[in-house]
Order: structure tokens, then C-alpha cells, then sequence
């Protein structure tokens, strides 16, 4: 099958366990709970998404007609890649797939490819579609009102507060790891509120952990 990317950009990562590491991040395009539309956003099932995801237009995206051809797309980000078989880089090139929603596209072809040029493989989903196995690591966030399918995994990041979804909703999944990451907002005074919402609650619930989005604090993509 072929992929539809809305860009691709290599930086560290902000958010959950890995944070700080380098990464290759390879946005997919489209997603199950908003179209990405503004017009579209009032009657999302998610409507506090603050990512451009439509279309092939951002940044080095584009659409790739195999998964070998994403491949080779992707190992041109890493430092040091002479030979996509045989990397010069200390450690194995990192990609984070993520969206929109990026197992709407996601399949065992490109698992399998990049597993051939040596990736470890991260994805970022919001947890409505079963993932093909072999993804090294699996964060999965999730969203109120939407089924979650995808019950075990690595980290579970939940977006916080969200009323109608409570950490205590999904903290029986089968995740090695819980984070609450304060919702952005566009007023400093309620993100302010969110932040304060999230410490209190990691004080007095310690199975989560705050999640932050650094990449934001330091001004990179």
C-alpha cells in the first residue's frame, strides 16, 4: 500500500518516557476523531488536537508508494547513514510514528521494512485500532468518547483534565507506564489551572507521572 505523510523532521522528543531522546518523527496524515478541519472541530469526538495533519504539504512529506520507499525516505534524517544496512550511527536509527491517527496507515509491510533497515520503531495512537505486531514501543493516549482497543502497551499518556475521561478510568490498562500531560490552552490562565490540576494529581495518585511538553519549553519542532 502506499502512505500519505504530512511531514517528517528529525528532534528531540518532548513528551512521556522518552523525552529528550532524538527521533525521527514521521507524521502520518488524517485521523478517526477530527478531520482536521476548524469548521470540523465543535463536533469532533477530539477537539483539543493543536496538529496540522491534513494532507502531504508540510515539511519533507509526501505520499510513498511502499513502504521501501518510506524507508529510504526516513533513513536520510538520521545522522551518520551511510549504508541504510550497515548505519555508522552508535544506535540503530529511532522513529516515532505519529499523527493524527497513524494506525489508520500503519501496517505489517512497514513494520517489517523498517525492521530490515535496523529502526526502532515507536508509535504515538489514541488507541482506537488494534496494532500489527512488532512496534518496539507503543504510547497510547486516550481520548473521551472514543473506544479504546488498544489495551496493553508501553505508556499510557492522557491528556488532563479531561471531565468526561478520569486517569482512574484506564488505570487498570495494561501499560508499563502512566503519565498526565496538562492540556495546552491558548489562555495562559487555564493552562496555568491545568498544570496545577495535573501536579495535585500525580501528588496523591504516584502510579502517574507529569508529562510536559518540553519541545514547547524550549521553542523546537
Amino acid at each position: 500500500m502506499s502512505y500519505s505523510v504530512k511531514e517528517v523532521f528529525y528532534s528531540l522528543q518532548g513528551e512521556g518516557f522518552y523525552s529528550g531522546r532524538p527521533a525521527i518523527f514521521c507524521r502520518l496524515s488524517n485521523c478517526n476523531l477530527w478531520t482536521g478541519r476548524e469548521i470540523d472541530r465543535d463536533s469532533a469526538i477530539c477537539q483539543f488536537c493543536d496538529t496540522d495533519f491534513i494532507g502531504t504539504d508540510g515539511q519533507n512529506g509526501g505520499r510513498f508508494q511502499n513502504a521501501e520507499a518510506l524507508c529510504q525516505h526516513l533513513l536520510t534524517f538520521w545522522p551518520n547513514t551511510t549504508d541504510p544496512k550497515n548505519s555508522t550511527s552508535e544506535l540503530p536509527p529511532f522513529v516515532v510514528l505519529t499523527g493524527g491517527e497513524p494506525l489508520l496507515q500503519v501496517d505489517d509491510a512497514l513494520i517489517s521494512q523498517l525492521h530490515l533497515h535496523q529502526f526502532e520503531i515507536a508509535i504515538e495512537t489514541n488507541g482506537t485500532k488494534n496494532a500489527p505486531k512488532g512496534i518496539d514501543w507503543i504510547c497510547m493516549s486516550p481520548k473521551a468518547n472514543a473506544p479504546i482497543l488498544l489495551e496493553s502497551g508501553n505508556e499510557l499518556k492522557l491528556v488532563y483534565p479531561q471531565p468526561e475521561l478520569l486517569p482512574e478510568q484506564v488505570a487498570h490498562l495494561d501499560y508499563q507506564y502512566f503519565y498526565l500531560q496538562p492540556m495546552d490552552d491558548a489562555d495562559p490562565s487555564i493552562q496555568k489551572n491545568n498544570l496545577k490540576q495535573a501536579i495535585h494529581y500525580c501528588l496523591t495518585h504516584p502510579k502517574w507521572q507529569l508529562s510536559l511538553q518540553t519541545h514547547k519549553l524550549l521553542g523546537i519542532d
